[in-house]
């Protein structure tokens, strides 16, 4: 197990919130001391047969909780995907029945483990103690929380005070979800910011049955390829991960720079100040073939750069292109130099005017930026003005 400081760094980066403050350290040293695995418990409710990039925020955390060596239960909510979860909507949501919410949870335990250590994962269904609770029970765990608690909630709180109606069932939603980490015994819970109320529940009812309260740990969620919205199938603003190579990568290449650290803080475990120090383009597409990457494989990821890369040239490359060769100074070719050095311009003052004058392409982008670098390894098509090509490779 990786001493405490180093499980926090990875643990703790891109977090909103980790409840109780020092929690999630106490937690950690205890584990240590006792030489076992924390139990990290995260949710999913199976309301669609298929997961993308969104989802994968939660995955990426349990996959870095698997790194520092714990042990990780990936929750099936069959029974509460049945009662339908009431966050952030403002009208009661539809349930879903019992044979759509079984076929869509097959699928999740298909796709999570392209994530997922699978010898370090316990998948669970929620049914498996929900479903045997009779009435006496739900009675039970109905008093351990009040009316006046759930109105707490944001989203039941404006729901009330805006005379909309809020069913009895929904209340239930909070109760047992947070029962899920009774009978799990869960160390630490993961959730969106959005389930904060929800994963509190969870420390509430734990302490109310004599178990030790877990450490909550939220997620901000993922805005999709808007850059507005949190990523969703039906707004058509989400990756799925079980897209097509070619399909995920030319749609991350869609995504605003700003968006792209974000994705990079939440879906990798890469320093943001290297990726800082690149230029915005080459970032994202590395970004783009590393996510494709783990979705298909390496191979693919390559093969999708280089097909996005053809794709968008198609119809204006002549056949004849040019090609050259530079060496790197420390892993970076100044694109002057490029420019000059590969015979596109006379000299490194020209190569610099044309830039400030954005006559500059590189794989089909304007590059106005002087300073730009080209990295070692990779090879670009660059187009100055209208007429010259140069497929460059820099070793």
């Amino acid at each position: 197990m990786m001493n405490i400081e180093d499980q926090w760094n990875l643990l703790s980066r891109g977090t909103l919130e980790i409840l109780p403050e020092g929690g999630l350290k106490a937690k950690l040293a205890l584990a240590i001391k006792e030489n076992r695995p924390l139990r990290i418990k995260a949710g999913f409710d199976p309301t669609a047969p298929d997961l993308h990039l969104g989802h994968t925020v939660l995955l990426e955390k349990l996959r870095q909780f698997q790194q520092c060596g714990h042990q990780v239960i990936f929750l099936i909510g069959d029974f509460t995907g049945m009662v339908g979860d009431p966050t952030g909507k403002s009208v009661t949501r539809p349930a879903l029945t019992e044979a759509e919410v079984a076929a869509n949870a097959e699928t999740y335990k298909q796709q999570v483990f392209k994530i997922l250590d699978r010898d370090k994962t316990e998948i669970r269904f929620n049914s498996e103690w929900l479903g045997s609770m009779g009435a006496a029970d739900l009675i039970r765990l109905a008093g351990k929380a009040t009316v006046a608690r759930m109105l707490e909630r944001d989203d039941f709180e404006k729901r009330y005070k805006g005379g909309q109606s809020i069913a009895i069932h929904e209340f239930l939603y909070p109760l047992i979800q947070g029962y899920d980490s009774v009978e799990l015994q869960a160390d630490v819970e993961l959730g969106g910011n959005d389930q904060k109320f929800n994963l509190l529940m969870g420390r509430q009812l734990q302490e109310a049955f004599g178990k030790t309260p877990q450490v909550i740990l939220t997620m901000p969620l993922l805005e999709g390829l808007d850059g507005v919205n949190k990523m969703s199938k039906s707004l058509d603003n989400y990756v799925g991960i079980q897209e097509e190579a070619g399909q995920q990568f030319g749609k991350l290449m869609s995504i605003s720079d700003d968006l792209m650290f974000k994705y990079y803080e939440l879906l990798t475990d890469k320093h943001l100040d290297a990726i800082r120090a690149k230029h915005p383009m080459e970032a994202k597409k590395q970004m783009a073939s590393l996510l494709v990457a783990r979705f298909h494989g390496d191979e693919a990821g390559k093969a999708a750069r280089e097909g996005f890369e053809k794709q968008f040239s198609k119809g204006e490359v002549p056949d004849d292109v040019p090609t050259a060769t530079l060496q790197s100074e420390d892993g970076e070719l100044w694109v002057v130099h490029a420019l000059s050095q590969g015979g596109m311009t006379a000299s490194n003052g020209e190569a610099i005017r044309l830039i400030k004058q954005q006559a500059l392409s590189i794989d089909g982008e304007k590059v106005s930026d002087k300073d730009y670098r080209l990295q070692a390894g990779a090879t670009y098509l660059l187009k100055l003005g209208k007429r010259k090509f140069l497929e460059l490779s820099v070793k």
